[in-house]
């Protein structure tokens, strides 16, 4: 099967759900809003400019998830995606994803963001595969720490390999979709390099290497 592999934040959604969860949080008091509201835009803004230390990011990220119970951080799921995701869902990326599945491909989303967030944005697109960064849960609730490797920059291909190798499947013939430069790394590995709306340093990255340049934003 070939493989269509999709980034998530400002490709296939015009947003970034990582982001935004964050805003979610401020805006419902759950956590404190002008310090968490700082930190969050600093961080986005730091890997905009491609100089975000993930680890450091996760530490910070992933603490709401801790100080709560599953069942609350669901009940709360269940509104983020209601206000901020379906906002983001554009008609444009549903025909993308039909387009490849219309040719039998194998739908693959491969996101930095972490997985409590995404799962359910996965769902709503119908794509059953999702790489994403694995918050650590221990007997019913997440500790605050990542398991494994982050899906971020070279450890998306690090996290896809693994992938590959446990679902037999390969990356013959494979279209990457991705807006960031910090997907460079994937990007180089697929013979079908596509940039989505691309920022300036993956637009020029792309011209220089004659990818497809596209737009899901209409």
């Amino acid at each position: 099967m070939t493989l269509a592999i999709f980034d998530l934040d400002n490709t296939l959604l015009a947003g970034d759900s990582d982001h935004a969860w964050g805003e979610f949080l401020v805006e419902e008091s759950i956590v404190d809003a002008e310090e968490y509201r700082q930190a969050n835009d600093r961080f986005y803004q730091e890997y905009l400019n491609g100089e975000l230390d993930i680890m450091h990011y996760l530490s910070f990220a992933l603490q709401p998830l801790a100080r709560h119970d599953m069942k609350q951080l669901l009940t709360w799921r269940e509104q983020f995606v209601e206000k901020k995701i379906r906002p983001m869902m554009q008609a444009s990326a549903t025909e993308l994803l039909d387009s490849h599945r219309d040719q039998g491909h194998t739908l693959l989303i491969i996101t930095a963001t972490n997985r409590f967030v995404t799962e359910p944005v996965a769902e709503l697109l119908g794509i059953e595969h999702l790489i994403a960064t694995e918050p650590e849960l221990v007997n019913g609730r997440y500790t605050g720490e990542v398991a494994g490797i982050p899906s971020f920059q070279d450890g998306k291909v690090s996290r896809l390999h693994d992938w590959l190798e446990s679902t037999g499947e390969s990356l013959d013939g494979a279209w990457f979709y991705s807006d960031s430069h910090n997907d460079a790394p994937l990007l180089r590995k697929v013979e079908n390099p596509v940039a989505v709306d691309p920022d300036p340093t993956l637009e020029s990255i792309a011209k220089e290497n004659g990818w497809k340049i596209m737009s899901l934003r209409g």
